[in-house]
């Protein structure tokens, strides 16, 4: 394919950065290492492969995170497509079931004209037009040559994954299915969209705790200082902070009652859905670098559990992301190379979602240069957040309402009617970029 556009990774952005390339009428080579080279964390030779939790965030227009799938609809995404094609239940969140969801995005690209998809590791740039979408976990020889090409390839935080248990081992006369407060994105959803709950007594609590803080870790490379992303914190880092940090937080009982005792439990674990057929089961905020016969131990302390089957036990890796700020433009160019574009989290974006919104941005943008993402939209946000952070220390982002830009005039104090009201405005301002992409694909694409 002459003059096309070489996309880097497979994941979740260069998935939709190829994808958004192919409808534009572009002709895109879309590269992926597996399987002729593993990661430390994938176990399929998928496209778009998730290795953590299955949820991407809420699906409510008053969240961020929603409008910024809405946005991202509008604009033709494969991945949030595939993800309302292949969602489980999961309360006001969209959280789907990772195989299918990977099989169908793998499926689309494959079947796509405009798209050769070819296996194997890349360790220099092609000529031309390039999208450099190799994840966090951008093998060695690829992060030697980002490295000389940027000068800054120096930052990284540590990621850790939940566990998955098999539903078949959890015992039902233990558990109750049920959302905090009931939340659902109908009035009427049945129990079928609840997660499951396992109750905690207090001295149920106390002794995981206790047990949890006494865990043996999987080590770390002793020179090596450790960071973690603040919203992805190991389970034991969060009981390392106080006794009562997990019970006011990834164990908040708050709004669940328990139908077996019918008073609110001291603390809970929840298990959301992994899968459409319901076999598997994840443990939510229970993210660990607890060495595996360690977590089998102590989470089978938790009832309902104590006879669990791990299809996954949790572990942890080093994410490496670029100091986007000083290298990138807002449409996620390189300064000094304009013909390559970054998307992911090697642009220090934090989520799938966010991972994926990078690779449109950078699709779009290698297709149409011209594009303009309103820095009122969260995907502008998003760019504005990579480009343009000045703060003393970058770090990676989820999409925010706290770096949208906010309302003028009068502030709206209650929080869902101010997150209404700047979805709405992005969703406004996002309309001008969607007429203008729908009109060049009308010309162009396939």
């Amino acid at each position: 394919m002459s003059n096309s556009v070489h996309v880097i990774g497979a994941g979740l952005a260069g998935s939709e950065a190829a994808w958004q390339l192919a409808q534009c009428g572009r002709k895109v080579i879309l590269h992926e290492m597996r399987p002729v080279r593993n990661t430390p964390v994938h176990r399929s030779n998928f496209a778009a492969e998730i290795v953590c939790s299955n949820s991407f965030k809420s699906n409510h227009v008053s969240n961020a995170s929603g409008v910024l799938k809405e946005e991202m609809r509008r604009l033709d995404s494969l991945i949030v497509r595939c993800a309302d094609a292949t969602s489980v239940p999961a309360g006001e969140a969209l959280a789907v079931d990772r195989d299918l969801f990977s099989a169908m995005v793998t499926s689309e690209l494959e079947l796509h004209p405009n798209i050769d998809f070819r296996r194997g590791e890349v360790t220099e740039l092609p000529d031309g037009d390039v999208i450099i979408a190799s994840g966090p976990l951008t093998s060695d020889s690829l992060a030697e040559t980002i490295g000389k090409l940027t000068g800054r390839y120096d930052l990284y935080f540590y990621d850790a994954v939940a566990p998955v248990i098999e539903s078949s081992s959890i015992d039902m006369s233990k558990v109750f299915r049920a959302s905090r407060r009931g939340k659902g994105l109908e009035p009427d959803m049945s129990d079928d969209a609840a997660y499951l709950n396992c109750p905690l007594e207090k001295d149920e609590y106390l002794a995981l705790v206790d047990a949890i803080n006494a865990a043996e870790l999987a080590p770390i490379h002793d020179f090596e200082d450790i960071k973690f992303f603040e919203a992805c914190l190991p389970v034991e880092e969060l009981a390392r902070r106080g006794p009562k940090t997990l019970a006011f937080g990834p164990l908040k009982p708050i709004g669940l009652t328990d139908p077996h005792t019918g008073r609110r439990p001291y603390a809970v674990i929840q298990l959301r859905q992994e899968n459409k057929s319901g076999s598997l089961f994840n443990m939510v905020g229970f993210q660990t670098r607890m060495k595996w016969g360690e977590q089998s131990r102590i989470f089978r302390m938790i009832p309902g559990l104590e006879k669990a089957e791990f299809v996954r036990f949790g572990v942890m890796h080093r994410n490496t992301y670029i100091h986007s700020p000083t290298l990138l433009t807002r449409n996620l160019a390189l300064r000094t190379d304009p013909r390559i574009r970054f998307a992911g989290q090697i642009t220090g974006v934090e989520g799938y979602l966010e991972s994926a919104a990078t690779g449109l941005m950078a699709g779009l943008s290698a297709a149409i240069p011209t594009l303009d993402f309103h820095r009122h939209s969260v995907l502008g946000s998003l760019a504005s957040y990579v480009s343009e952070y000045d703060g003393p220390s970058y770090a990676p982002m989820n999409a925010s309402w706290g770096i949208v830009d906010q309302l003028d005039g009068e502030r709206i104090r209650d929080k869902k009617e101010r997150g209404r009201a700047l979805g709405q405005r992005a969703l406004d301002a996002h309309a001008v970029l969607v007429d203008e992409v729908t009109t060049y694909r009308e010309e162009h694409s396939v």
